[in-house]
């Protein structure tokens, strides 16, 4: 079975929101495993989902309007999936047009850009806040196509009580992530929302597909972008992006180019294998990873004597970096898309990915902006930080979830302290 996909051919559909819906009021009252072990007749990304929606919000909440009017029509002008709203409306306005479904698209975050469709429908869509501006990850609306694809980061549907939210179980919707095909960075979610005919393999292709063609129309436009770009935030190894093409680098290759970007007068061998290996390092094995570096980069962007790169590169890292030189707190936790090569132990990797989180997060508590602490806690980086959880709760001192989490870490922080005394 296709675990993206709501419902298998031949399924009734009135049996399956009987069984969920069934599962859905156990999973509220306590009496359902979904967190651990989900019942037979719930798929397991539902279950999850479930789970992390139930540690933000209630089953009657309401998804909130984020922005309004002038602050939401400059923010989706501006925002690169602007760019593809006539592919989107040109492949599925027509769905939104037969007055039974709605064409929504929306950011990395979660917030609706647009909603279309036939009058009637969306003012249906209104009633539940389905509307530009308001917010629909999980933290906030639950359990949710656009949300859940942006949480898993793949297409799938949600159908009917698969909603965490009770007041969106009357809907189906089927909705797909979208990347910045250069560096890989999630833009955003296509989502095509209507009733439970919606549930079916072709509305899950058609979706995908569409994100897809937006993907590659993307693409065609990078090399107008100018200089060659690195992605390494949230990712184990780095993306290059130079003359139109992408290049996966591995493990060392992506710490190497790091560590060169970031040292534009560049670097030595020596000072680069301590970057690497510590003191435990053979200035042979340095060499030899350079000079395989150096056949994929070739001459025109890495140099020698000292090592360094000829050409200046749009790296997401140092762009966070300048975001928070500048006091954009706000669009420096948007273009953050996870640590710097999470699952790399180099020396100089972990100094740089300590350095730039301690930033973010002391950036996020001086502002005391609640809508940043409420980013960077719904992140997957986020989600254990006791320090901001405090001051989220210090912000909302009626908001039960976040003083039952404060509590939750502290203990756990509280038995790994006691763990490691002698």
């Amino acid at each position: 079975m296709n675990p993206w996909l709501a419902l298998t051919p031949g399924a009734d559909p009135a049996e399956r929101i009987r069984l969920v819906g069934h599962a859905h009021e156990l999973f509220l009252s306590g009496q359902s495993p979904a967190g651990n072990r989900p019942p037979d007749q719930m798929r397991p990304v539902v279950a999850e989902s479930w789970a992390r929606s139930a540690a933000w919000i209630g089953a009657d909440s309401t998804a909130p309007i984020d922005l309004r009017d002038d602050e939401l029509e400059a923010y989706r002008q501006a925002h690169p999936l602007a760019r593809v709203m006539p592919l989107f409306r040109d492949l599925l306005g027509g769905l939104a047009d037969d007055g039974d479904h709605i064409l929504a698209v929306c950011d990395e975050h979660g917030r609706l850009l647009w909603v279309e469709g036939h009058a009637a429908t969306l003012l249906g869509a209104a009633s539940m806040n389905f509307v530009p501006g308001a917010r629909w990850d999980e933290a906030h609306a639950g359990t949710n196509a656009p949300g859940t694809a942006l949480a898993v980061d793949h297409a799938l549907q949600i159908f009917a009580t698969e909603h965490f939210s009770r007041p969106v179980q009357r809907w189906t919707c089927t909705a797909a992530p979208i990347h910045d095909p250069g560096t890989g960075r999630l833009l955003g979610a296509i989502d095509v929302t209507g009733g439970d005919h919606l549930a079916n393999p072709h509305s899950l292709a058609l979706v995908r597909a569409t994100a897809l063609a937006a993907e590659a129309y993307l693409k065609d436009l990078e090399p107008r972008r100018g200089k060659p770009a690195v992605a390494a935030l949230g990712r184990d190894e780095a993306l290059l992006a130079a003359n139109g093409t992408r290049i996966r680098l591995g493990r060392r290759h992506s710490e190497l180019l790091v560590l060169l970007t970031v040292h534009p007068e560049g670097r030595t061998g020596d000072q680069l294998g301590f970057d690497l290996y510590g003191d435990d390092v053979s200035p042979v094995t340095v060499r030899a990873e350079l000079s395989r570096l150096r056949r994929i980069l070739g001459p025109e962007l890495l140099d020698s004597r000292p090592y360094r790169l000829r050409t200046e590169l749009d790296v997401d890292l140092t762009a966070v970096g300048r975001l928070l030189d500048a006091g954009r707190v706000a669009e420096a936790v948007a273009a953050y898309c996870g640590p710097l090569l999470p699952t790399s132990d180099a020396p100089g990797i972990v100094r740089l990915r300590r350095l730039l989180d301690d930033r973010l997060r002391a950036a996020i508590l001086t502002t005391g902006d609640r809508r940043l602490l409420q980013s960077w806690l719904s992140s997957p980086w986020g989600a254990d930080d006791l320090d901001l959880w405090e001051a989220y709760s210090r912000l909302t001192p009626a908001d039960p979830v976040a003083g039952r989490r404060v509590a939750e870490l502290a203990r756990e922080y509280a038995c790994n302290v006691r763990a490691t005394l002698p």
